[in-house]
């Protein structure tokens, strides 16, 4: 009888997360968003210049698998779909909070 094996689960590795989302140029607007707010993407949309919607629909995506953001779909007639952070995207964001500080400390 041989043992069995334990199931490893992958937990989500932080800078890696870091390393995409920064590289990438609207993941941060997107984020920036929905911490004011902004949380449906037709609003997302219209509140930044040159975010189309496929580009936009791609970075919640990736923001919903990496478990920064939650999706909350309405069952209502048209569909009303927003986004808010995850209790794992409020400790995230204090990451990017950090970031803006630092980049205001070095500004003065």
């Amino acid at each position: 009888m041989q043992p069995k094996e334990k199931k490893i689960i992958e937990r989500p590795q932080v800078k890696r997360m870091v390393e995409n989302i920064i590289r990438c140029k609207w993941s941060l607007s997107v984020l920036d968003m929905v911490k004011r707010g902004v949380n449906r993407p037709g609003a997302m949309e219209r509140s930044v210049d040159g975010l189309t919607t496929k580009v936009l629909n791609e970075r919640l995506r990736k923001l919903v698998r990496f478990g920064i953001l939650q999706k909350t779909i309405y069952p209502e007639i048209p569909p009303r779909v927003e986004y808010e952070f995850t209790d794992f995207g409020l400790k995230f964001v204090r990451l990017l909070d950090t970031i803006e500080a630092l980049e205001t400390e070095i500004a003065n």
